[in-house]
């Protein structure tokens, strides 16, 4: 299928992006990698009539350690995050889950800017920034804010993002020495979309225990959502195997879910069940390492 028709502009810096975005308001979208919107396009579910691309602005992509964060730009592609010796030395979970990623040419085109502001319920970056307590970056014409994770993913396909406002970075805090991070997710096997992707992080305390711990669930519902449950279950203690499990039955626990093409409700709990505990035994492994 083809798109309707539409006015292009290549936008040359951040500044000229948002002061389109402002002038042509909810009739204008972002083209970063295409690899979310262009589909949609193609469809008819989507029809701007502007589409700025921000794909060449100079200083949007690439990688960097800097006050306890990996700090990565918007336009920075999933193969790089995977092969970044930075993301690999500081916070290997990020170098993995964006290996897992759609296939190679997708990884080789979206952008993690790109899959954060789309806000596909069935991305992977939505539960790797909730679970990691990311901070968002956008920019408007009234200058720079950030935004916290906990706060960026409203809706199905909605963020906190204002009309006349672009992401220009993610920032992930570094988790304590010690800590560890995983994500494990059951893959849609044509798109490599989660069908559930949980990502879970483990702050150790005193004794062995967990004295913070952040799970995140993508996939199952009409948003990635924090699993409130499974923290709360595992928080101030060992993350041992029967901790684990018991924390992990309670993965689906608060987490709207509806049947679809995927599955029914009871599958999708089960399913957010049991890759909620991969991902915490991953994690705990990790803290051992």
């Amino acid at each position: 299928m083809y798109p309707a028709s539409f006015e292009y502009h290549r936008a040359s810096s951040v500044k000229q992006a948002v002061g389109l975005l402002a002038q042509h308001g909810d009739d204008a979208k972002l083209l970063a990698g295409g690899h979310s919107l262009i589909p949609l396009m193609k469809l008819r579910l989507a029809q701007p009539g502007h589409l700025v691309d921000i794909g060449r602005i100079p200083g949007l992509s690439g990688i960097r350690v800097e006050k306890g964060a990996v700090v990565i730009g918007a336009l920075t592609t999933h193969e790089y995050v995977a092969s970044s010796p930075a993301a690999r030395q500081s916070l290997p979970v990020l170098a993995e889950a964006a290996g897992s990623i759609g296939d190679q040419q997708v990884r080789n085109c979206g952008t993690i800017g790109g899959s954060l502001a789309h806000a596909d319920p069935a991305a992977d970056w939505p539960a790797l920034a909730l679970a990691l307590d990311a901070r968002i970056t956008a920019v408007g014409p009234a200058g720079k804010r950030a935004i916290a994770a906990d706060e960026f993913f409203v809706d199905l396909l909605t963020t906190a993002l204002r009309p006349d406002e672009m992401l220009t970075e993610v920032r992930f805090p570094i988790p304590p020495a010690g800590s560890g991070a995983a994500y494990a997710k059951h893959v849609h096997p044509a798109s490599r979309f989660a069908v559930c992707g949980v990502a879970a992080l483990l702050v150790p305390g005193s004794g062995g225990t967990c004295k913070d711990v952040r799970v995140a669930v993508t996939g199952v519902g009409p948003k990635a959502t924090r699993a409130g449950a499974v923290e709360h279950s595992l928080d101030g203690k060992k993350p041992v195997a029967d901790a684990i499990a018991a924390a992990a039955a309670r993965a689906a626990d608060g987490i709207e879910m509806s049947a679809d093409l995927q599955g029914s409700v009871e599958y999708k709990q089960h399913l957010t069940c049991v890759c909620a505990r991969k991902a915490l035994e991953r994690a705990a492994g990790a803290m051992k390492a």
